[in-house]
């Protein structure tokens, strides 16, 4: 590792005059079910390990994955972490109680760290959320999805609607703050449900809500098997609809799956948003450093076997990273409007030459021609999407990889 260290602060094309914040990712891969619409790298108990949770093995791999990758990150302080999935709700409060403690012993962590937990409501016990607070979890992500029985069904969850509601119920007592996820444009779904589900996820009053159109990836049960969601028309008024309903609750869009009240946004997510820096550990886990002179990305062994495998064993730890490589400087301005044009407020200038460590001038092109199309409005200072670039995001960002 010191060999590599020495390497990634040799001299390069890029210039930073300081770091970005640094969040840590922790992936906890297992889950009871696959979901058929699900591409991120989660693994069914019964099909994975026997069907039984490797809690202290896992969490030795990911000390070790961590010790490991430490000289990536010397004296830089952790401003939030994100425990993801996977099913984390899987794991017991006393081995989340474990691994934040691990996290504490080894990192510098500010003093209001933002610690979220992802839970799903077929997974909780009465008091295991309040048990997760005392471990030290500070936000919870609740996974709900919807309130309607049969739209869970056809989406492949493990709860129904009466443990959807037990489980804010019990977040909302537990956490001073916490995120409800929901989606839309459902196999079936007509904006009347749409209007169900939120007339319940709003009557709960969660401080944050993520909302999400269920898309078609790739090798997933549903691009093998597509259902019947609404048509884009229908999508988009359903959106409308969300943003409308949700501003009158007093829930503000500062993203665009995103919304919250005042002094609950997610601070780890709008660190990725604004293009910080993160380091993975786990099973799959994506990082994103930068250096004095480079931006990194890292990714680990999905297979939480071989991952766990590699991570403990001490004279190969290296192999726990599966890819490792430098961002391109050509591709830089396109992985950051890839974020920071998620955000309601958009981006200032400055961030994008603190962040990439490139002048202006490499985005002046592509910032015209958005502007042209009315995709963006700007000033000396900021870069902010309109309205009709929120809508068509992607076209959007595109425009930056003109610049590759």
């Amino acid at each position: 590792m010191t060999q590599d260290i020495q390497h990634l602060m040799r001299p390069g094309t890029l210039s930073f005059s300081s770091l970005p914040p640094l969040s840590l990712y922790v992936h906890l891969p297992w889950c009871l079910k696959k979901c058929p619409y699900c591409d991120f790298n989660s693994h069914e108990l019964n099909s994975s390990v026997g069907g039984e949770l490797p809690e202290q093995r896992y969490l030795d791999a990911l000390c070790a994955d961590l010790e490991h990758s430490l000289p990536l990150i010397w004296g830089r302080s952790v401003h939030s972490i994100f425990i993801g999935g996977g099913t984390p709700s899987l794991f017991s409060p006393a081995a989340i109680e474990r691994l934040i403690s691990d996290m504490r012993a080894r990192l510098r962590l500010e003093a209001d760290c933002e610690i979220t937990l992802e839970a799903n409501p077929g997974t909780f016990e009465k008091d295991s959320f309040r048990a997760f607070r005392a471990a030290g979890v500070t936000r919870l992500s609740v996974g709900v999805q919807s309130f309607n029985d049969q739209h869970l069904q056809a989406l492949g969850r493990v709860h129904n609607r009466a443990q959807a509601i037990a489980a804010v119920e019990e977040a909302r007592e537990a956490f001073d703050t916490f995120n409800l996820d929901l989606m839309y444009a459902l196999p079936g779904q007509t904006l009347a449900q749409l209007d169900e589900d939120l007339d319940m996820a709003l009557s709960l009053q969660p401080p944050h809500l993520s909302v999400y159109h269920l898309t078609i990836e790739p090798n997933t049960v549903f691009a093998k098997f597509p259902p019947q969601i609404p048509e884009d028309d229908d999508a988009y008024a359903m959106l409308d609809r969300i943003t409308e309903r949700t501003a009158l609750a007093g829930l503000h869009r500062y993203e665009v799956s995103a919304y919250a009240k005042d002094n609950h946004r997610c601070w780890h997510n709008t660190n990725y948003w604004q293009f910080g820096d993160y380091l993975g550990i786990g099973a799959g886990a994506h990082s994103k450093l930068s250096f004095a002179h480079r931006v990194l990305r890292q990714v680990r062994n999905r297979d939480p076997r071989l991952f766990m495998d590699h991570a403990l064993d001490t004279s190969r730890a290296d192999r726990a990273v599966a890819q490792s490589t430098e961002v391109a400087r050509a591709e830089l301005p396109f992985e950051f409007m890839l974020n920071a044009l998620r955000l309601r407020h958009g981006f200032s200038l400055a961030d994008f030459t603190d962040r990439t460590g490139l002048p202006v001038t490499a985005i002046q092109a592509a910032l015209a021609e958005a502007e042209a199309k009315g995709l963006i409005t700007r000033d000396f200072q900021r870069v902010v999407p309109t309205e009709r670039g929120f809508d068509f995001l992607s076209d959007l960002q595109s425009l930056f990889l003109q610049d590759a």
